[in-house]
């Protein structure tokens, strides 16, 4: 069953993504990050561990929060 979940990410692990910080978050947030691991649904969205290579923690994003990077 997690194989099936985990192949309806929108985005792979290894992926350079852009966060886009909700209005409750940091402005400075938002920027590029790399797909750190797939994470199971919270409800109906999937979430993103991610990682910024200038912070030294990784954060929980869901698919909503994160778009291509370009």
């Amino acid at each position: 069953m997690e194989l099936s979940v985990l192949k309806s990410h929108k985005f792979m692990v290894g992926q350079t993504v852009r966060y886009i910080a909700g209005p409750l978050n940091r402005a400075s947030a938002d920027g590029s990050f790399k797909i750190v691991k797939l994470l199971p649904p919270d409800g109906d969205e999937h979430q993103y561990r991610i990682k910024n290579t200038e912070e030294a923690f990784e954060r929980v994003a869901k698919e909503s929060q994160l778009d291509r990077h370009q």
